[in-house]
């Protein structure tokens, strides 16, 4: 399709120190930063307040999983994965079908709302294999119109994570925005088109996005019906990265109905089916193991 072009990147506003012999810091795409989105807006109450929590609240340190844990991994695979609620009043997630798929559903006036998995997408403690990365998709049901403050946004994010603030807002969040389709990355402003022109759908109902996360360049990506888009950003996540751990994050604002898919059920993107994208790949084995020591006892950390 026309609208894939290629997109190149320059560096924006780098959210750590660069360390001799350090990974190379991410990378945002060349697009101009805009001040305000398109549709909707967060108040300056809600990103002062954000501001705070964060300073409040440090980032958490990379964990291993329990070992039960990885032991429902080992046996179930990405049917471990789901989003987790964080806000009853309006929202409501529910597992369904035997894909595992969370579905999302919100109520007409929710406000805005960043719900994470319940497990990490790419884990600090464990493996970074050489290559593929991580990768899930939503299906959007419903949306408000984004002319009357409806929105959803896929992405990631760091715990703990102001629920308040879509994906992308805050420290180390990325996120695509369905309702003007800008991207961002720790940006609390209007974030750069993802598209050079126009969008290539009116309306997300009906489609399916997806979100994707490359181990080896730190490239975060995005898909729509299984067409790869150019990398939205480079070089995230790879700044300390055995030292935290990063979960999938979507926002809603409005009356909405999203299902989400950890793939348990078929991707449209065709690669992310492959093994090596898939979120239960990397846990199975921890940091530091090379493949000389694959067939040495199991570590007391669950079954691999």
């Amino acid at each position: 399709m026309h609208w894939f072009k290629h997109h190149n990147h320059g560096p924006e506003h780098p959210s750590q120190q660069v360390l001799p012999g350090s990974p190379p810091e991410w990378t945002p795409a060349v697009e101009q930063s805009n001040t305000y989105g398109l549709f909707n807006e967060a108040s300056d109450e809600s990103y002062e307040k954000a501001q705070e929590f964060c300073e409040r609240n440090p980032v958490e340190s990379s964990a291993l999983l329990p070992s039960h844990t990885l032991s429902d991994i080992a046996n179930n695979g990405c049917l471990e994965w789901r989003i987790q609620v964080n806000n009853p009043s309006y929202i409501s997630v529910n597992l369904y079908g035997k894909g595992g798929l969370s579905q999302i559903r919100s109520r007409a006036g929710c406000p805005d709302t960043c719900l994470l998995s319940n497990l990490p997408i790419v884990a600090g403690q464990y493996h970074f294999p050489s290559d593929g990365g991580v990768y899930y998709e939503i299906t959007v049901h419903k949306m408000t119109d984004p002319t009357k403050g409806g929105t959803i946004a896929i992405g990631t994010a760091c715990r703990p994570y102001p629920s308040w603030r879509l994906p992308g807002w805050n420290r180390l969040s990325a996120g695509l925005h369905l309702d003007d389709f800008h991207k961002f990355f720790e940006d609390p402003a209007g974030g750069r088109p993802c598209f050079p022109g126009s969008s290539p759908i009116t309306s997300v109902v009906g489609h399916t996005i997806g979100c994707g996360y490359t181990f080896q360049t730190g490239a975060m990506f995005f898909t729509i019906d299984g067409q790869r888009l150019p990398d939205a950003f480079t070089g995230i996540y790879l700044q300390n990265r055995s030292g935290i751990d990063v979960y999938a994050a979507v926002g809603v604002c409005g009356e909405s109905e999203v299902s989400v898919n950890f793939g348990g059920t078929y991707f449209k993107w065709l690669e992310g089916n492959e093994w090596r994208w898939k979120v239960d790949r990397q846990v199975r084995k921890l940091a530091g193991d090379v493949e000389e020591q694959e067939e040495l006892p199991a570590y007391n950390y669950g079954r691999y």
